[in-house]
């Protein structure tokens, strides 16, 4: 199998669990939203559209995963992959708009409270979409692992907080249910639901600038040096550098050998040295050897 359909089948994979992720949020939101309206629960509709966002973020995750597959061309050298992490970016710009809108309705509430109709359905929709997100959230994140996808695993954080503000939703309720006096809880935790969702973007911002800032991806550099001392005719390696992402990350080094060694030999142990990183390495897609002749 070659390289390009290598790349074409890893993100046929990443597509079709965001089109099935899809789904299952855009039921789960709606479910909340429509009887969140119907009994002016107000933190129950800010999860619902938490749950709405969700979805958006999965459109736009297939939208990032039509470019990240494309094959190299002469405009992008080092191929598309870093679509990838770019189009996390904008999961993450989606997270604090939503966070915003959350936070000024929490507020209004605050100003002018509205008491919520809390019943057994309020709390059976509220558990049963808990359930769904806690396994969409933790199938898309060991997934997004295995397929080594800034975008699966940027999405599942954003399940993750969605799992996060239901829990407080339904401790809400719970409370609202058992004195309807604190009604104030309402808006309460429909701005803690907004917090949750701003610790998500900060989280998605954080790892996806490590991948655009070209932060060392391999820390352990001894790693690098262990199998690069191995092959014959290497002397010493130093200035070590590694960039990219997980799965697509590229090595620069500097090899010492014999000053009268042959361009023939040298070129050879060039080859070698890759091949071994690839090998040896997983995700690593391009090595640059620099041959210095030792003193």
């Amino acid at each position: 199998m070659t390289f390009a359909s290598d790349t074409a089948l890893h993100y046929r994979r990443i597509r079709t669990i965001l089109v099935w992720i899809l789904a299952l949020n855009w039921a789960v939101a709606l479910a909340k939203i429509i009887y969140g309206y119907l009994t002016r629960c107000a933190s129950m509709t800010a999860d619902g559209f938490h749950s709405l966002s969700d979805g958006t973020s999965n459109i736009i995750c297939l939208i990032g995963i039509h470019f990240a597959c494309q094959p190299v061309d002469r405009d992008h050298p080092y191929g598309h992959k870093k679509y990838e992490t770019l189009f996390s970016l904008i999961i993450a710009a989606l997270l604090f708009i939503v966070c915003f809108n959350l936070l000024k309705e929490g507020i209004e509430r605050l100003r002018n409270p509205v008491t919520p109709s809390i019943d057994l359905a309020s709390f059976v929709i509220m558990l049963a979409t808990l359930g769904i997100n806690f396994l969409v959230m933790t199938y898309e994140y060991k997934r997004g692992k295995l397929l080594h996808s800034d975008i699966l695993i940027s999405d599942s954080l954003h399940t993750k907080a969605d799992i996060f503000t239901s829990l407080s939703v339904i401790a809400g309720l719970a409370v609202m249910k058992i004195n309807p006096a604190l009604v104030i809880l309402d808006p309460i935790v429909t701005m803690m639901i907004s917090l949750f969702i701003a610790h998500a973007a900060f989280e998605i911002i954080r790892e996806s600038s490590r991948v655009l800032c070209d932060t060392a991806v391999i820390m352990d550099e001894k790693k690098i040096s262990d199998i690069v001392l191995s092959i014959r005719g290497v002397q010493a390696c130093h200035k070590i550098r590694t960039r990219g992402r997980e799965d697509d990350i590229h090595i620069d080094l500097h090899v010492l050998v014999k000053p009268d060694m042959h361009m023939d030999e040298a070129h050879r142990i060039s080859d070698a040295i890759e091949e071994a990183l690839t090998r040896g390495i997983a995700g690593v897609s391009d090595v640059v050897v620099h041959m210095e002749p030792r003193d």
